[in-house]
Formats: structure tokens, sequence, C-alpha cells
């Protein structure tokens, strides 16, 4: 831990210098990320629900795995250039140096730039727990840390992916930023393959989408088990150890750059 503080601090000081371009990037981040909520309000220009949830429900979906993610992010988002070190044989001097190489690559290139995101999603979430009722508001930070397990473990499967394929950073996105805007909106708006899916096999429905029919009281589409609305714990575990062996794995094949 205090490895990972001094580099993402070294980072964090170096970004700093440059003042004028460290607040834009900070302003640019919240601005973009914003246009995603002005869409869902948008959307709600038209319709009264979406998928059986009201725009504060939504809202409180969003901002809860937009928090999530934000942190999963700016904590260890740095690992998914795992294959920009391999391909330069940077990731070799890490290899050697007696600091975890994942600790290495989480805080390589610390951006606290995306405290812009993290930012605008936290107002929006601030602004939705007007839904959650008071009996049922301490499942929201149990959710919210199980969302950063979970985002960090999809991170890192898709780190340990790419000591054996290169160009596997596409293919991670997917799960990540694609998996950041699935979570966003509730998961009765899509297919029921899609819903098993992310919650039996990549579980980005315990980001936020099962805790969330406990909070704000909604029936499961599927009709799943209720105990599964307090499962997210569980799976951010099981996710966490399988993408720490997955990471482990790929640290013993690795045979230096161009193997």
């Amino acid at each position: 831990m205090d490895s990972y503080l001094l580099l993402a601090w070294t980072w964090v000081r170096a970004s700093a210098q440059y003042r004028t371009s460290f607040v834009v990037s900070i302003i640019s981040s919240f601005a973009i990320n914003a246009l995603d909520a002005v869409a869902i309000g948008i959307v709600f220009l038209h319709v009264t629900t979406l998928g059986g949830f009201t725009l504060p429900e939504v809202m409180f979906l969003y901002g809860t795995s937009g928090v999530s993610f934000a942190i999963a992010d700016m904590l260890f988002g740095n690992i998914e250039r795992l294959s920009q070190h391999i391909r330069a044989g940077t990731f070799d001097t890490m290899l050697i140096r007696p600091v975890s190489p994942f600790v290495q690559m989480a805080a390589d290139g610390f951006g606290a730039h995306r405290i812009g995101r993290l930012a605008q999603a936290v107002i929006v979430l601030g602004l939705s727990l007007q839904v959650v009722p008071w009996s049922r508001a301490w499942l929201v930070p149990l959710m919210i840390l199980s969302g950063v397990v979970i985002f960090t473990a999809v991170f890192t499967l898709g780190a340990a992916l790419q000591f054996v394929l290169v160009d596997a950073p596409e293919i991670a996105n997917a799960f990540t930023y694609g998996g950041v805007t699935l979570t966003q909106y509730p998961l009765s708006v899509y297919g029921d393959q899609l819903v098993r899916g992310v919650t039996f096999i990549i579980p980005l429905a315990f980001v936020n989408w099962q805790p969330a029919l406990y909070i704000l009281d909604q029936p499961d589409p599927l009709g799943l088990p209720e105990w599964l609305r307090f499962a997210s714990p569980l799976a951010a575990v099981a996710l966490a150890v399988i993408s720490a062996l997955a990471w482990r794995a790929g640290i013993r094949r690795y045979r230096s750059t161009g193997s």
C-alpha cells in the first residue's frame, strides 16, 4: 500500500506541474461524463418510466455504477495498459523491482484527472438518494464497494489476457467501459440472455442491479432468488480470486518481450 501511494503521489505531482492542463483535464472529464446523464434525461422527456424505473431510480443506478467504476478506474484502471509495456519491454523492468508488478502497473501514469469522472458520478448519486428508504440505505456503501472490486477484477482479467493476446485491451474494454454503460440502465431493458450472462458469467449485475432491486423494492424480471440481492460481496470476492489467479498465471507464463 505504501509503495502504491508513493508511486501515485509521484505521478500526481508530475501532472500538477502543468496546472492549467491538469485543471482543464479534470473539468473535461467531468463534462464529458455528464453527457451520459444528460442523455438519460433526454430519454425521460419522452417516457415516464424506463424498464419499470422512474428517472430518479435510473439516476440511482447511474450514480452507483458510475462511482464504483470511477474509483476502480482511477486506482487500478492503468493495468489495462499492460500490452504497451510488454511491447516496449518496460514490463521486464517492473519484474526486477522490489515492488509488486501489479502495484507498479496500477500506479503507473496515475491520473488524478479522473477525479472529474468521480465527482460527476458522486453528484448524480447524491441527488438520487431521495429514492432510497433510510431502512435500506445501509446496503448502498456495500454495493459501491462490491462494485469497485468487481470492476477492478474485470480490469485485472483483461490485463491477464494481454499476456496471451497483446491486442486484448479492446476485448477487455467491452466488459469494463462497456460494463459501466450497461449497468447505468435498468437491466430490464435488455434481453433475458444478456441479463443471465452478466449475472452468472461476468457478474456485472452485482455491481448495482441486484442490490438495487432490494433497495428500490423492485421485482426481478427474471424471477431469480431474492437472496441474490445480497450476493454482491460474494460475487466480488469470487471474481477477485479468479482475477488474482489469472494474473499470477500470466506472470508465470511471461517470458519477456519477444517470447
